[in-house]
């Protein structure tokens, strides 16, 4: 604790938790469904036994803004005792920004796609990673699309700069190749002199590393141009929000890979969809990938909470490994601080997703 940090002594049994979700910036356009889907996940508990017998709170903090903001704020929060607990969906440039400040010191499970393994104590890693969702994704569309020379369009920071690395020395020596790499800062929204590149006769498929709304203006520019009619699009960021954002016209050819998708059609899954929309009504922020990562990530913590008996790092990370449990994602298996899931390919239909194939599954 920070020496001129004051205690805070909690009034009543409840665990508060740092909710960290971007509600401005190009990551903005998540905050809605993010808010709904932890408001529901703490519903839900505190009709039953809250985590570990505790009623839940949430404490909304703002990750659309600079990453060291954001870490100062969920620091100050740790250092006081006000939250016991970090959750949420963010960029990885915010994670390591508060894992640098916070770590080790509270449970923080992070709800986010990632670009591979943190190794700090509490730090819980439950999203996608490329070994099973971006790499399985790029092998399907190559023997089912033909789709092989691949250029890669991120934005400028860790997660797509190490998942383009990763893919890019995963596909060496095989049928499949990365052509290019470009990465533009987050908040970029004329990617005209990206798109002049992408020579058909050269490239035939763009991985998509973009976020939010700069996907939005990408895929919006992208069919502009006529791209759509001769090289398709593959994202494992991409989800309704961003379809909704675009327009029904600028998804031809867009693909997206991810462990959950509003029509997935799964018994879990319809259980958390049909749930949503009889708690929130008919205009309810759409359901996608992003929240429903966020319903998870409060979810886990009450599953730790049942194991472990606590939040304590101690106590989670006594935990025995290989540890199964069910989601509106289906079956997951923890794996250290990763988690194994069903992984799905959907291919854009205008404003929706249809799912194509199950490309991982949950070892």
């Amino acid at each position: 604790m920070h020496e001129d940090a004051v205690p805070y002594v909690a009034t009543g049994d409840v665990l508060r938790v740092a909710f960290v979700v971007p509600l401005q910036g190009p990551t903005g356009i998540y905050g809605p469904s993010c808010l709904a889907c932890g408001q529901l996940a703490v519903e839900q508990l505190n009709r039953v036994d809250g985590i570990a017998g505790r009623a839940v709170e949430l404490v909304v903090v703002d990750a659309g803004r600079d990453p060291e903001v954001v870490a100062d704020e969920v620091g100050a929060l740790v250092d006081a005792g006000r939250v016991e607990a970090v959750a949420g969906w963010h960029i990885s440039a915010v994670r390591v920004a508060v894992t640098r400040r916070i770590g080790g010191r509270v449970v923080y499970a992070y709800a986010a796609m990632h670009e591979g393994r943190d190794d700090t104590p509490g730090v819980f890693m439950l999203g996608e990673r490329p070994i099973n969702q971006l790499l399985p994704a790029a092998h399907w569309m190559r023997e089912q699309l033909g789709v092989g020379r691949w250029a890669v369009v991120g934005n400028d920071y860790v997660f797509p700069r190490v998942t383009g690395a990763t893919a890019r020395a995963a596909l060496h020596g095989t049928r499949s190749e990365i052509v290019s790499e470009t990465y533009v800062p987050l908040g970029t929204t004329n990617f005209r002199g990206v798109l002049d590149t992408l020579d058909p006769g050269r490239v035939d498929g763009v991985i998509m590393l973009l976020m939010g709304q700069d996907a939005v203006h990408f895929n919006r520019q992208f069919a502009r141009l006529g791209l759509s009619e001769t090289i398709h699009r593959l994202s494992p960021a991409v989800e309704e929000n961003t379809l909704l954002g675009g327009g029904a016209g600028a998804h031809d050819g867009l693909y997206a890979a991810a462990a959950y998708f509003d029509g997935l059609g799964t018994a879990e899954s319809v259980e958390l969809s049909t749930a949503y929309h009889e708690r929130f009504g008919p205009w309810a922020p759409t359901l996608n990938a992003v929240g429903e990562s966020c319903y998870e990530a409060i979810r886990f913590l009450a599953r730790m909470g049942q194991v472990c008996g606590s939040l304590d790092v101690a106590a989670v990370g006594a935990m025995a490994p290989g540890h199964f449990y069910d989601s509106p994602r289906g079956l997951l298996r923890l794996d250290g601080n990763l988690l194994n899931q069903d992984v799905y390919l959907a291919a854009a239909d205008g404003l929706e997703f249809v799912v194509q194939e199950q490309i991982a599954r949950t070892t």
